[in-house]
């Protein structure tokens, strides 16, 4: 069953719009000139009464609650995941289609999983009024993966993720930058955002450890991953790594396929790609980094090479800036499908 396609321009909410993403969420509608007919700002009590500028207009941000969604035809969701399963079946049930950033929705049956350069038929079929968001590091890997699979065939990941401190929000950042502080100061530092020093060092620790020995965001990319591109035997090996880079995620990847596929041959299966640019001439020093990325719409892939031990196979290197295309900007693309 295919929804009723979206008014020409939808009265649009943000859910938690005075957060890093959803600001950003406002960026990428002013940015892309979103159609919208009215935008309503939502939030905490506490969060409620800040004024946030849009197309040179101040929008006053009011208090989310049970009655916030009547009138609007699309809820941008980015408040957390107790947030999204409290408030995004009420606003479902309002007639809102939400497009959710948290995890909580991404696994459910009768919500699609969206990257809109991959899948964006999926996002047109949303029985429950909920679209779910991919997790940050699933997007940007898929964005450099996705080419490659209709070319080649995928079958195997193996992932070593390089996660910027903004991804644990505005305390991650400003953890790294006092600690970078105290330590240029001479002083002692202070841990309360992870459980070791962040500044001039990696921890392979993102999100809770399961039984496995994995974490849950690397096991994201795994169930994500089998979703996203319709791969119910894909295989993924993931770790992931907080870094001390202030934004955009970086991931190391060994692709395996079906066919062998030569460097040319991936070359011109990631050229001319939307939402990916690829940057792969490392004599002359161009290959992605992290701040190539920051704010930008476009991943970028490069460091393309045919993988020495394991047949069929390559690695490359993929980097995005994961509040932009990670978040803010793929829900603002799967509102732009309906």
């Amino acid at each position: 069953m295919f929804p009723a396609p979206m008014t020409n321009q939808p009265h649009v909410s943000i859910v938690g719009a005075t957060g890093a993403v959803g600001r950003e969420m406002l960026v990428c509608l002013e940015e892309r000139n979103f159609p919208l007919s009215q935008l309503t700002l939502l939030a905490s009590a506490r969060s409620a009464g800040q004024n946030l500028t849009f197309r040179g207009e101040e929008i006053t941000v009011k208090e989310l609650t049970t009655d916030s969604f009547a009138g609007i035809d699309i809820a941008l969701f980015s408040a957390g995941g107790g947030i999204s399963l409290e408030y995004g079946p009420i606003a479902a049930e309002a007639g809102c289609v939400v497009i959710d950033n948290s995890s909580a929705f991404r696994m459910d049956e009768g919500v699609p999983l969206v990257i809109p350069e991959i899948n964006p038929d999926a996002a047109r079929n949303h029985p429950r009024n909920i679209i779910a968001n991919p997790n940050c590091s699933t997007i940007i890997t898929l964005m450099g993966l996705a080419p490659l699979h209709k070319a080649f065939g995928l079958r195997g990941i193996i992932a070593s993720t390089y996660q910027a401190v903004s991804g644990s929000g505005a305390q991650g950042i400003a953890e790294l930058d006092a600690q970078i502080k105290a330590l240029t100061d001479g002083n002692s530092i202070e841990k309360k955002v992870y459980p070791h020093q962040i500044a001039h060092n990696v921890i392979p620790h993102v999100d809770a450890f399961e039984d496995s020995g994995y974490t849950k965001e690397e096991q994201k990319m795994l169930h994500e991953g089998r979703k996203i591109l319709d791969l119910p035997e894909l295989k993924v090996t993931c770790t992931c790594v907080r870094v001390p880079v202030m934004r955009s995620h970086s991931i190391s990847l060994t692709a395996i396929f079906e066919k062998k596929p030569t460097v040319s041959e991936a070359h011109a299966a990631l050229s001319n790609c939307p939402g990916l640019r690829l940057v792969d001439d490392p004599f002359r020093s161009l290959y992605p980094v992290p701040l190539d990325t920051t704010g930008k719409d476009d991943c970028l892939v490069g460091r393309v090479r045919e993988d020495q031990v394991l047949s069929n196979a390559l690695a490359l290197w993929v980097v995005g800036d994961q509040v932009k295309k990670g978040a803010a900007l793929n829900a603002v693309q799967i509102a732009e499908i309906l």
